[in-house]
């Protein structure tokens, strides 16, 4: 039998680590942003064109590389951390140079120019699919410049999986903020396409989180600190009020490194446990120290996961900083100890004008027993032909109906009784429907009493709206009589411009003002014009907090969260005519009992269960 093992061609093996390594452009920046972070930069500039499929340089001032390095750090297993077994559990550094080096050049037309501090001159070389073309000397300033161009151009099947442009630079944008927030003391610096993004001069931690996330987070931020001689806590939390529907804004650090943690993210939601509105999440930027033979960052080739050798202790520290914070800045509910709790001074009772015990004391009692009968309503005999007979069950009648009772209970006169009864012309024409609290629709049906939630069933009937109206791009806009700006962070303003073409299906009208900025002309028809910038920043807030809850598409998504968010703004007193609207055109929806997260939009209660009610024991 002939032999069938045999060892990879170096370029091939090449190929396959960066597979793991380099993912998508935003793999790269993170690569090389850190290597600039290492090289102790004072400023480092990230310059993408085409999200990063046609360029990716990273500028920076640090010590620069020699001759020598420069070349060996595009070799296999070339680092300048690592050089006894020891070393791999006390990383601090975030790369320098190597490792990575060789597998982003294994997969792209790189170009390194380098000058180490105190040399005449520096070096550059060229290099494409891990062959060097050439290295030759070259005069520039001290530091490092890496280009990385065309990704994925040996790799056709890989470039052609990359997904489009946005989502590609929101990726890249992602990326940048973690290692901008990781290392305030540095300046960044991000241009795309030619046009300045971010720029983040050297400062503070609480200064770089405004300048990457807008300067409404000035009001909203709450120093945390715990030191510990195991573990120690900084940074700041979001306070409670300011919670969102998303959890975007959330990022742990440990020993400077960024990390996803689901474990410790629950410590910092048990902290605010009892404070948070529901479904609603916190900000926090949390940096933790600790002594790195204790934690393994190896357990993903991004680094991005972490192992804690006492994760229970580490749990119980955050939690108990986060928490400790939360008090210092009067933000948890604490006892007032120096009032008498045990004694609430009674309020005198206040009965309605209408109910003058003095002038008429037999009617009153009788009239308080009297609203405790169920009393009916004449449903109007128009608005509800055209219903599909499926539904016949939930269609209000169309007859008055009088409760029966038997001579020996029925209490009151009958010129009395309808003294006391709404009669039709109070009901404006004997609606079918009445509004409750504002907010729950009641209607009289074959079976009994049909209890209708006002907002869920806007949200079920502008969700099948809105899905159609992308599905065949006809959604309609009223324009603005004057158009709106809008500053976004350049996250939202990436995703943003990711949806346009789903934006503008759905009515929305907007142009690009530059510098994250849109000029809104329009929204989508039937929305009440009110505070477009704050629908817009909602809408953008659900669709994220969707994509990281459910796995649908973005159509789907996008119908979802401007279904319920619109449908939030829907609320209040509505007419006769109104009610009976909404009511139809619930139930002219293809799924009329739920919204599209399966809450429900009506509850039926059977005659039988109102009779129920009322039995006497």
């Amino acid at each position: 039998m002939a032999d069938i093992i045999r060892l990879l061609p170096e370029y091939l093996a090449n190929q396959i680590a960066a597979g793991e390594v380099v993912q998508r452009p935003a793999s790269v920046v993170k690569e090389l942003l850190e290597n600039s972070v290492d090289a102790r930069s004072s400023s480092v500039t990230l310059i993408i064109k085409d999200a990063g499929k046609q360029l990716i340089q990273v500028v920076d001032d640090g010590v620069g590389m020699t001759e020598t390095d420069a070349r060996m750090c595009f070799e296999r297993h070339a680092t300048s951390k690592i050089k006894t077994t020891e070393d791999l559990f006390r990383i601090r550094t975030m790369g320098f140079r190597g490792e990575a080096m060789a597998s982003i050049a294994a997969v792209a037309q790189v170009e390194l120019k380098t000058r180490a501090r105190g040399a005449e001159l520096g070096s550059c070389l060229t290099i494409e699919g891990n062959e060097v073309i050439k290295q030759e000397p070259v005069a520039m300033a001290e530091g490092t410049v890496v280009s990385v161009k065309n990704l994925f151009f040996n790799v056709p099947a890989r470039r052609n999986f990359l997904k489009t442009n946005p989502v590609e630079m929101r990726h890249i944008l992602d990326e940048f903020q973690r290692v901008a927030l990781a290392n305030p003391e540095i300046a960044f610096a991000l241009y795309q396409n030619e046009v300045e993004v971010m720029n983040l001069p050297a400062g503070k931690l609480s200064q770089r989180i405004v300048s990457i996330f807008g300067k409404e987070y000035k009001e909203q931020m709450a120093a945390c600190e715990e030191t510990t001689p195991f573990l120690t806590v900084k940074g700041y939390i979001g306070k409670p009020e300011f919670a969102k529907k998303s959890r975007g804004e959330q990022f742990f650090f440990v020993n400077n490194r960024y990390i996803k943690s689901q474990y410790l993210n629950h410590a910092v939601l048990t902290a605010f446990e009892g404070l948070l509105p529901k479904d609603s999440f916190p900000f926090y930027v949390l940096f933790l120290e600790i002594a790195p033979e204790t934690i393994d960052i190896n357990v993903h080739p991004t680094k991005t996961e972490i192992k804690f050798e006492d994760e229970k202790t580490v749990y119980a520290i955050v939690r108990a900083a986060v928490k400790q914070s939360l008090g210092l800045h009067n933000i948890a509910p604490s006892l007032d100890f120096g009032a008498d709790v045990n004694y609430i001074p009674l309020q005198p009772m206040k009965f309605p004008a209408s109910m003058d015990f003095e002038t008429a004391p037999a009617l009153a009692p009788r009239a308080s027993a009297r609203a405790s009968q169920p009393t009916t309503f004449t449903s109007r005999a128009s608005g509800g032909g055209d219903r599909d007979d499926s539904y016949s069950d939930f269609a209000p009648t169309r007859e008055v109906s009088r409760a029966t009772s038997s001579p020996d209970t029925n209490l009151f006169p009958e010129e009395e009784e309808d003294s006391l009864t709404p009669s039709k012309n109070s009901m404006t024409g004997g609606s079918k429907t009445l509004q409750v609290h504002q907010k729950y629709l009641m209607v009289q049906v074959k079976s009994g009493l049909m209890v209708v939630d006002q907002q869920a069933a806007q949200e079920r009937i502008l969700y099948e709206k809105y899905s159609q109206a992308l599905g065949k791009r006809t959604g309609a806009s009223q324009q603005l009589l004057f158009p709106q700006t809008l500053q976004l962070s350049p996250a939202d303003f990436s995703l943003v411009m990711e949806l346009s073409e789903e934006f503008t299906a759905l009515g929305f009208v907007f142009n690009d003002f530059g510098n994250n900025t849109l000029v809104v002309n329009g929204i989508p028809a039937e929305i009440p014009l009110r505070d477009e910038k704050e629908l817009i920043e909602g809408l953008l807030e659900q669709y994220k907090n969707n994509l990281s809850a459910l796995k649908v598409d973005r159509q789907e998504n996008l119908a979802r969260a401007m279904a319920k968010r619109v449908a939030s703004r829907l609320t209040g007193r509505l007419s006769d005519q109104e009610m009976n609207a909404l009511v139809d055109r619930l139930f002219g929806c293809q799924v009329p009992n739920y919204t599209p997260s399966g809450q429900k939009t009506l509850v039926i209660l059977q005659t039988e269960q109102l009779q129920d009610l009322f039995l006497r024991g």
